[in-house]
This record gives C-alpha cells, structure tokens and sequence, in this order.
C-alpha cells in the first residue's frame, strides 16, 4: 500500500519542526507585552457610561468618624468580630441587617470545628423591584490578626452606606457585607445565597435570613490605611477565572478621572511603553499575572464570585514607601468618589456582563491582550507535542507493517501493549489524590502537625513511585519499541491536557506546556548509561513537587532577596509544604483544581515519560 509522503517527511524531520515551533512561539508569546501586539482597553457595554457619572460623594469626614469608632469596638474584641456593632451601624442607616452563621469541619488533621460569622445589609432599590444586586465587601481583620489591618474599608463602606441610602436612583439592591475568616466567610455566605454546595461538603453554609436580587457584580475593599498611595485592582479568582473586562477598564477610567494612582499587580505604567525598557516592564507585568493566575487561588474575597458568574474585582489601598513625593496621597473623598462611580455605574446595567472579554491577559492597565491573540503563540509552543504524536504513530505503524510482512508476531507492540502501564500509573495517581487525608490521621498518631505529616507523606509516596518503571519491566513485559506506544499515549495525555486546560486557565496550561514540551521531545530509552541518567535528572527538574519547590523558591526570593542562602531554602522548604498543605484544603473547601489536575493529570504523564527515560533496550 502507497502511503502519503507527508507522514513520512514528518517523522523524519519532526524534531527541528518542533524546535522552531517551541522556540518561536515562546519568542511571539513575550512579544505581545509590546504595545505594536497587543490592543488599547475599551467599553464594549456602553450602558455603564461611567463618563456621565458626576461623583458627589463628600462624607469623607463620617468615614474617618466610624474609623476611629470601629478601632475602639476592635480592642474590645481582639480576635473576633464586632458583630453588634456592624448590624446597629447597618441598622441606624435605615438598611435590612441581617448576621449569618457557618460552621468548617477543618477535613485533615485533628478535625477541628470552626465556627464564624458574616453581617450584612441590604439597600433595598427606591426605583426597582429587588431582581438585580450589586455587593460590596470587605474582610473583617481583628487586631491579633497576621494580615494587614481592613478597618478603613469597613468604615469606608459605612460611609457609602450612608450616603447611598439618601440617593432616590437606585434601580438595584445593594448589599453591604462584612465577611469572617476571609476567604472562607465569603465562601460560605455565597454558597447560602445561592443554596449551593463546593468541595467536599466540609463547610456548612447555613441559612441566610433575607436576600436581595440576582447579583450583577461585587466589589471587595482591601483598603489598609485612611492615607493610600495607590489603588491596585485584583482580578485573578478561583482556578484562573477572571471578571470581565469591561469592570477592569471602568475602575480604571473613574481612578483616573478622579486623580487616583491605579495600578495593576502593584506596577504602574511606564511613561514610554513603545521602548524596549518600556516593553520589559510590561513583560513583568504580564509575567506576573500569570504567575499568580496559574496557581487558581484568588487574589482575593472578589475571585470566589466568579463560579457563580458574577463579574468581581478587589480595591486595595496601600501606603507604598518608594511613594513619589510629588504625587499626592490618596484620600477618603477620593476613594469615596471612585466606589460612587463604579455603583452608579453597575446600576445603568440593562443585563448580566456578556460583552466584551472574560480570557485575557494584562500587560499594564490600558492595554490586554485577548484569548485571539495569545492562542496562535501557545498553540505553536504546544504544537511539538501534537507533531510528535504523529511522527511517533507513523513511525510504529511502519514498524507494525513491517513486522507484519516478516510474520513476525510481537503482541506487546499493539496499541494495546501500552495499556497496562497507562493504567497502573493512572491507579497510583488516584490513590496519591484519595491520601492526603490518611496521611493526617498516621500524622496524628506520630506527633507531627496535619502540615507536616501531609507533605512528609506525599514526599514519600512519589519517591516510591520512583522505583516504578523497574516493577513495570520486570511484570508487564514490555519488550523491543513498546515504549513508543507508551510515549505516544503520554504525549497525546499531555496535549488534551494543556489544551483543554488553555481555555479555562490559561497561566498554569502556558507554565505546563513550556516545562514540558521539551520533555517529550527529549524522553527516550538510552543504551548509555550516563544519558539514561542525565534525562532522570531533567525529568526530576518538572516534577509536579519540583516544580512546585522552585516556584516558591522564586517567589521567596523574590520577596526576601537579602536572605543568606541556608535561610532562604530553610523558608522555601517552610513554604513549600504550607503551599502544598492549602491546595489539597483548597480542593476540599473551595474546589480549587490545581491539586486535582497536577496528581490526577499531571503527574501520570510524568510517570509514563519517567517509565520511558529508564526503559531497558536491547
């Protein structure tokens, strides 16, 4: 039979093939930071006319009174919430206060009961009939708190309230609500509002005793001190999803309206993008996003309201200490004027947010690059995989013809010959998945902390897995160029991976492909040993658990660069296993899905190319 000479051509030349496609896709991808790639901001739902919104705001007096009012309710209660106080400041404005209990069965560990509250109230719409909300929140942080102090938003918010409830306008509820515990009292009052479960069902939402209208949108006040330097907007939320674009740019467009330093990820813009220092600055904004896009936690109480479809953003104000001396400080009145405009603003709505852009990535505050632009450089980076598996199909299916012809017959170089090995590394993963839980409660009994014993465990169980591959050649039978077949089902795993994972978040499938396609162009058996050994090493270096290592490392030198050496691993090593102990409770409380996709997706392929680097040949 005459095959085509395509296939042929393919699988003869297919490494440089990806080699270039690898290497200018990386190339055009960092190049979108330039302004000459990427596209100016825009409103696509000119309902919101933020331009005909006149702030009137002036009670930036009252905030500072509830401020100073609020810090002494707090030094009454140093590690709770002032719960009374909230709902009768809420109450004498005239709104519908109501408290909301939940409860946290802690999933590891000693299985600790935590309980907490929220309160909030409702301005009930003068000009609608309760169909459509909009939130406002804040986290309550008492005194002995570890986080920086939330006090001035709360009382920012109370000041809104009260001049909120004297407008005649509104033709949406506004609900103002005050959350415990962070991110966890945000979940849980959510998941009331909505009468919904996530997780693994360990927190108990309650019941909420009054509710408002659908939610368009929620703004969530981080605001730390009553004198800021700038404004930084958050918009990374739970597993990558991100608000739409159109709530970014009028946040925005009212800070600069109202003289307010707006920033994205804490960088300003540069004065001359077009530059090359100016296209390098928007290469670490860019890079940054994704960095902290990719992990899926929320940068905020804001990223939780995105599973519900609902577009949320968080405001924080902090006091920067390389703060210009000829840019003035912001103020109450300032921020007061910007949160006016953004509710006035979400109250012209007509429906939900649907235009303009929800997969988009940020390079500075007033330009984006939309999912039409980075896909073309990311489906390039990740092409190799995709012209591996068919140089690799062509090359088996040449080989099984031949054998054919020579009536040779090898049953293990089917496609089914794979198979076993695809299954048994897919088992290990699950059962990897289903321990941590296990590996708290032997924790107990050892004296070690849910922390300790959860890393510890891990560690163990995938340094086992190691010795794999030797269990597999000696019990599996696989023989002569099966592990062809076995690559070719690990690198077709890969590319239904960070290809499905591209369209949902968009930074960890970028940080997958980029690790790992020069994996599975490099990953073969060796008759050398030195080799076999040199490819163990580079394929311990994309561990899930290296990696996760070495971006904390990053991070924690990032932030602590004077560290000596010993002190920096010593806080790596600390942070490392708090990092890898809050996915697996993410996963459990909020269903966050990094844990879930690097064990059950991420780590079988390492396995099947590990299986494959210490494959023995003949």
């Amino acid at each position: 039979m005459e095959r085509s000479r395509l296939p042929a051509i393919l699988e003869k030349h297919h490494r440089p093939i990806c080699i270039v496609l690898y290497v200018v896709g990386i190339i055009w991808f960092v190049a979108l930071a330039h302004n000459a790639f990427n596209h100016g901001t825009y409103f696509s739902e000119n309902a919101l006319l933020p331009g005909l919104v006149q702030g009137d705001f002036h009670s930036d007096s009252l905030a500072t009174q509830y401020l100073e009012s609020l810090k002494e309710e707090s030094e009454k209660h140093t590690s709770g919430m002032p719960y009374s106080w909230l709902a009768g400041q809420f109450t004498q404005l005239g709104l519908d206060t109501f408290t909301h209990n939940f409860t946290l069965h802690y999933p590891l560990g000693s299985e600790k009961v935590f309980t907490g509250k929220n309160v909030y109230g409702i301005l009930r719409a003068s000009r609608g009939s309760s169909t459509e909300a909009v939130v406002v929140s804040a986290p309550y942080r008492p005194p002995t708190s570890l986080l920086q102090g939330n006090a001035p938003s709360i009382a920012l918010m109370l000041a809104m309230a009260s001049f909120f409830s004297k407008q005649v306008y509104w033709a949406k509820d506004l609900i103002f609500l005050v959350t415990e515990h962070e991110q966890l009292g945000a979940q849980a009052w959510l998941q009331a509002y909505h009468r919904t479960q996530s997780g693994a069902g360990v927190l108990n939402h309650g019941d909420l005793e009054g509710r408002a209208g659908a939610i368009q949108a929620a703004i969530n006040l981080e605001i730390h001190s009553s004198q800021v330097s700038h404004i930084d907007v958050k918009v990374e939320g739970l597993n990558g999803q991100l608000p739409n674009l159109d709530l970014f740019n009028l946040i925005h467009r009212l800070c600069q309206r109202e003289n307010v330093y707006h920033t994205f990820k804490n960088r300003g813009n540069h004065p001359q993008p077009e530059t090359f220092h100016g296209w390098v600055h928007q290469v670490g904004t860019l890079f940054s996003m994704i960095s902290s896009q990719a992990s899926g936690v929320p940068t905020g109480n804001h990223g939780l309201y995105h599973r519900y479809g609902i577009a949320a953003v968080t405001l924080e104000g902090q006091h920067s200490m390389h703060h210009p001396r000829n840019r003035r400080s912001v103020s109450f009145q300032q921020l007061g004027r910007v949160l006016e405009g953004v509710c006035r603003s979400l109250n012209n709505l007509l429906e939900r947010f649907h235009q303009s852009f929800f997969f988009y990535l940020l390079p500075a505050t007033n330009r984006y690059i939309s999912i039409g632009v980075y896909m073309p450089p990311f489906g390039m980076i990740a092409g190799g995989i995709l012209v591996k598996a068919l140089a690799l199909w062509y090359s088996t299916s040449c080989a099984a013809e031949q054998q054919e012809q020579e009536k040779v017959k090898k049953i293990d170089y089917g496609l089914l010959g794979g198979f076993p090995t695809v299954v048994m590394v897919h088992i290990v993963s699950v059962l990897l998945h289903n321990a941590p839980y296990r590996f708290s409660q032997v924790g107990r009994y050892l004296a070690l902390s849910a922390e300790d014993s959860v890393f510890l465990g891990t560690f163990a169980f995938c340094a086992s897995l190691l010795v794999l591959p030797y269990y597999i050649s000696r019990n599996l039978g696989l023989q002569n160029r099966s592990w062809e077949i076995v690559k070719i089902y690990a690198v077709l795993e890969l590319g239904i991976l960070v290809f499905a994972g591209a369209v949902y978040n968009f930074s960890l499938a970028l940080i997958v492909t980029v690790a790992y396609t020069p994996v599975a162009l490099l990953t073969s058996p060796s008759i050398s040993r030195w080799r076999r050994w040199l490819k163990a090493a580079i394929l311990l270096l994309v561990h899930p658990l290296t990696m996760l290592f070495l971006f904390v490392l990053m991070d924690t030198w990032s932030n602590f660069s004077d560290l000596p050496p010993n002190k920096l691993l010593w806080k790596t090593y600390i942070a490392t296993k708090r990092a890898l102990m809050y996915s697996v409770v993410d996963g459990l409380i909020y269903s966050n899905w990094v844990y879930d996709v690097a064990v059950q997706c991420l780590l079988p392929v390492w396995l099947l190319f590990w299986q494959i680097a210490l494959h023995p040949i003949q």
